[in-house]
């Protein structure tokens, strides 16, 4: 997500280093993706409410935030090509984790198997960002960026359908009618058997971490070329303020922006599924491919309107807009009806869901541009605050971590449906930060 601010195109050949970008960052989504479909599944291995079961995208995004420094420094020790293979490294440890989880069934092993795992990635998403600038013309950046955020959320389709085929398969069996038909005993081997079956899917996925470490550890990648005019590590530019980037209102709204903006983005594909399943639905361990399906529209869109025939401001403002028409849609809409969800989607052969279900997915068409959008208006006219201001919005990232939790909370006191409000308010921030909130360049 963060970009380091490079020189010239690297001298390497362009083909080589995309490939395998945008196989990591097909990596990076299949795994955290997978949340989406493992919240509802986790919580019936261990028997959690909704907030407990939001636990898995604190201790997943939480991670962003507490390692993002840590990993600058090891990168700045070892160097970019091998943070790649020691951040793949790290994510088979992740996931050789779930195996002791999934034998014990308890939720701790399963949270700490899970900020490993995001530990990794944060160090991926480190070391591999720069070389989205440095492969090819400085110019053309932008789109080599949404091109890897296909790769991103393409495997966001592609994992909920991976996960149901290989591991939900028969869950009418552990149903909540289902289990409290048992009695204790039955119940607890009930829930043992279902957790098995993650242990075969997550050895292989370590496996495969471990085989392409060796791939990019052997490659013939380069270390990206950094600006000659760089400060050294360690130590700030002449006439730079330890906390200058605070006097910027752009960059500190725009990185509470993100901190919304990243919330609901979770929301909208992490509970999706778990909301699914309350209402009923057969295949909610699908059901964030819904999400990324519109996520992915979303990206297409980008590529194709902007800058030509739209700006990124306007982007942001028609996504602060839909989001929250959509969260509308979500909250208001009967969960027994059909008819937006048959007209949109049946003509197409894809599953049906009720209304609220659908507009919770649509939420992803709105999600898609927000990140692209508020990165360069909050960066704009920084200067030698630049790297300050990166960092800052790098933060942001928690709330993934904090906003879904909220939610879980709301769910559980309220209702699921109305839980969905907690939404609202970040996408009105979203909408006045790209009316104005970007604008400011003073207090």
């Amino acid at each position: 997500m963060h970009t380091t601010t490079l020189a010239s195109p690297a001298r390497q050949g362009v083909l080589l280093p995309m490939i395998f970008i945008g196989l990591m960052f097909f990596i990076l989504g299949f795994v955290t993706w997978l949340n989406g479909s493992l919240i509802p599944f986790l919580k019936i291995v261990c028997e959690l409410n909704n907030f407990q079961a939001l636990w898995v995208a604190f201790a997943f995004y939480i991670a962003y935030t507490v390692m993002a420094l840590p990993s600058a420094a090891v990168l700045a020790r070892i160097g970019y090509k091998k943070g790649m293979t020691a951040a793949l490294g790290v994510m088979a440890i992740g996931a050789l984790a779930f195996i002791p989880a999934a034998r014990s069934g308890q939720y701790a092993i399963f949270l700490a198997a899970l900020f490993t795992l995001a530990s990794g990635m944060t160090l991926m998403q480190t070391a591999i960002n720069p070389y989205i600038v440095c492969i090819g013309a400085r110019e053309s950046a932008a789109m080599r960026i949404s091109i890897m955020g296909l790769f991103n959320k393409g495997a966001g389709i592609v994992v909920p359908l991976v996960f149901s085929a290989l591991i939900l398969s028969g869950m009418e069996r552990f149903s909540e009618p289902a289990l409290a038909a048992l009695d204790a005993a039955g119940r607890e081997a009930l829930r043992n058997e279902l957790s098995q079956r993650l242990v075969v899917p997550y050895a292989v996925m370590a496996a495969g971490l471990l085989v392409f470490m060796a791939l990019i550890h052997f490659s013939s990648l380069r270390e990206p070329d950094l600006d000659e005019d760089e400060a050294p590590s360690g130590t700030r530019p002449e006439g730079v303020k330890r906390w200058g980037v605070f006097q910027h209102p752009q960059v500190v709204l725009g990185a509470i922006a993100l901190f919304g903006y990243v919330g609901v983005e979770v929301i909208a594909g992490d509970t999706i599924g778990l909301y699914g399943r309350e209402l009923g639905v057969a295949h909610y361990g699908v059901l964030t491919s819904y999400t990324m399906g519109f996520m992915v529209l979303g990206y297409l869109l980008g590529v194709a309107l902007i800058p030509k025939w739209m700006s990124q401001r306007t982007a942001l403002i028609l996504s602060g807009a839909g989001g929250i028409a959509f969260v509308l849609g979500v909250a208001l809409s009967s969960p027994t009806s059909f008819g937006v969800s048959q007209a949109l989607l049946g003509w197409a052969g894809v599953p049906t869901v009720p209304d609220t279900v659908f507009f919770l997915a649509m939420l992803g068409l709105s999600n898609a541009l927000v990140w692209p959008s508020i990165w360069p208006l909050a960066l704009e006219g920084l200067g030698k605050y630049t790297a300050a201001g990166s960092a800052l919005l790098i933060m942001g990232i928690a709330g993934g971590a904090l906003i879904p939790m909220l939610y879980g909370h709301l769910a559980d006191v309220t209702s699921p449906q109305l839980g969905y409000w907690v939404m609202l308010p970040w996408y009105g921030l979203i909408l006045l930060y790209a009316l104005f909130g970007s604008r400011l360049r003073r207090w």
